[in-house]
Formats: structure tokens, sequence, C-alpha cells
């Protein structure tokens, strides 16, 4: 019997961690619940209280993992994207070649712990156009990294995405590329285009009718901004 899968996500509008293992998720073929939790809520039950009847680490996004009568659980978007390549590597989500795959855990290692202005400054608003804030010199700096690092990719591997095929490095940065499109980040033709190859995958597109539908329904927070 297959696995059966649960992924645990937050609100889709801002949750960028939990869109990296969505895209992932959906990269392998396999089916899955989804479980959506809102955050920035502040009625009770509270967020963190829903998320930790999932996890106990108290955070989104969490997949669970059911099979031969026991649930295994894991957190954290990195760790997520890891078990799935494992699980299904029909999927590819890795590049075959080892130095390849060397760079692209890079990468994918680099977004997951960095960049932290960029994530302050231009926070995830999937599908909206908000104007450009007065971004830092870190901020500039980190922007800069991310374009500079994308060309090279891209020339590098010479495929649709940053290492030739689809893989958890584009699945990694796919926030970024929303992130870049919502506050109108000037992109050298390469990277534009690549951003809309990304755009166009249908996780994104399904992702974005999500998110548009939690914006029409009216999510409170918005009354504040």
């Amino acid at each position: 019997m297959a696995a059966q899968y649960t992924l645990v996500l937050g609100t889709r509008t801002w949750s960028s961690w939990s869109l990296r293992p969505y895209v992932a998720m959906r990269a392998t073929g396999a089916p899955f619940e989804e479980v959506v939790i809102r955050l920035r809520r502040h009625e009770a039950p509270s967020t963190r209280d829903e998320i930790l009847k999932h996890s106990p680490a108290g955070r989104v996004p969490v997949l669970k993992i059911t099979e031969h009568g026991r649930t295994t659980t894991v957190w954290d978007s990195l760790a997520i994207c890891e078990t799935l390549a494992d699980r299904h590597p029909d999927a590819k989500l890795w590049p075959d070649d080892a130095n390849a795959r060397a760079i692209a855990r890079s990468y994918a290692a680099e977004m997951h712990s960095g960049f932290p202005d960029l994530r302050d400054q231009m926070t995830m608003e999937f599908g909206r156009t908000l104007p450009t804030p007065d971004l830092r010199d870190a901020t500039k700096q980190q922007i800069a990294r991310i374009l500079e690092a994308w060309t090279q990719a891209l020339d590098n591997y010479r495929g649709d995405f940053l290492f030739g095929g689809f893989s958890v490095a584009d699945c990694m940065y796919a926030p970024v590329v929303s992130r870049f499109l919502t506050y109108g980040v000037a992109l050298p033709p390469k990277v534009k285009a690549y951003c809309e190859r990304m755009m166009a995958l249908p996780a994104m597109q399904d992702w974005g009718r999500a998110a548009k539908a939690e914006v029409d329904a009216g999510l409170p927070e918005y009354a504040s901004l």
C-alpha cells in the first residue's frame, strides 16, 4: 500500500516556507491531502495552538507520512523537500550529477539560512502587486546576490530551471520569485524568463488561485495594511 501524505500549510498568501514543500510535493506526482492553518490570527484558538496539534516544533509546514500503521512527522521546509527527494527518486528533485547536486544543495541551503533583510522588507504577498519599499543597502546586496546566483546557474546548466531540470533549489527560491514580481524588482531578461517559467508551473498557478481566494474571502489581517 502506498504511503499516505498530509501536508500541513500556513496561509498561502503569506507562508513562504509552506510554498517550498508544496511545489516539491506536486513535482513528485504523489497524491496528498492539505491542511491549511491560518496565520496571523489573534482570536482563540491561536495559530500556535493549531500548529502544535500537528508538530511539536510549533511551525508550518509539516509533512505527515502514514504507512504500515505508523505516522512519521517531518517538519522544516528543506527537510520535507529532502524527504520527498529520497522517497521519489523518479521525480529527480536533485540533479543526477554529483557535482551539480552538491552545488544545488548549496543554493538550497543558502536560501534556507540567508537573506534576512530581503525576508524582512519584502514579505511574501503571493499574487499581489505592491510598491517597492525603500530598500536597505543590505537588502539590495541580497537581491544582487540572488540574481547573480540564478544567472550563473542558468548559464552553467542551460535548462529551463536553475540546474537544468526542476529541483529542490527551484522549490526553495519559489517564494523569492513571487516576491520579486510582487515588489517590481528589475530583472535581467534571462532571470525574468526563469521567473515566468516558475510562475507558469501548475503548482504555482494553483497556489496563486488559492491565495487569491483567501484575499477575496476577506482575511481580517488585511484591514491593518
